[in-house]
């Protein structure tokens, strides 16, 4: 399997983690609001990363990755105060926060290597 599909598997994966997440949320005002704030940024990556993959140039390249970029930074947050406020058991939280923090990493440096060879190509 190639490293672009790869990753993209992995991000409809942690989509898909977060959906199931989202649906042990408690049925509270708050419980509700924070599943449709983390169903939003969650499942955004994945469709985003693809839209990436077939960007029209590298600037849309990098503009898409960044979209994908800050939507996982902002399920990491969403993550962290699903764990704080003690909705759902840390077990169930932290191996979607590490994946979370990987793929933040992958998609970052994918970025960085995609805008340094903007700046070199000939």
């Amino acid at each position: 399997m190639a490293k672009g599909d790869e990753l993209e598997q992995r991000l409809i994966d942690f989509a898909v983690a977060i959906i199931l997440l989202c649906d042990k949320l408690p049925n509270t005002l708050a419980g509700r609001h924070v599943a449709g704030q983390l169903l939003r940024s969650g499942t955004s990556p994945a469709p985003n990363y693809a839209e990436a993959r077939g960007a029209e140039s590298r600037r849309d390249f990098i503009h898409k990755l960044g979209i994908c970029h800050k939507e996982l930074n902002e399920s990491q947050i969403w993550l962290r105060i699903v764990k704080q406020s003690k909705m759902l058991p840390a077990s169930e939280l932290d191996p979607l926060l590490n994946e979370n923090i990987e793929l933040s990493r992958i998609i970052n440096a994918s970025i960085k290597t995609a805008k340094h060879n903007k700046r070199h190509r000939h």
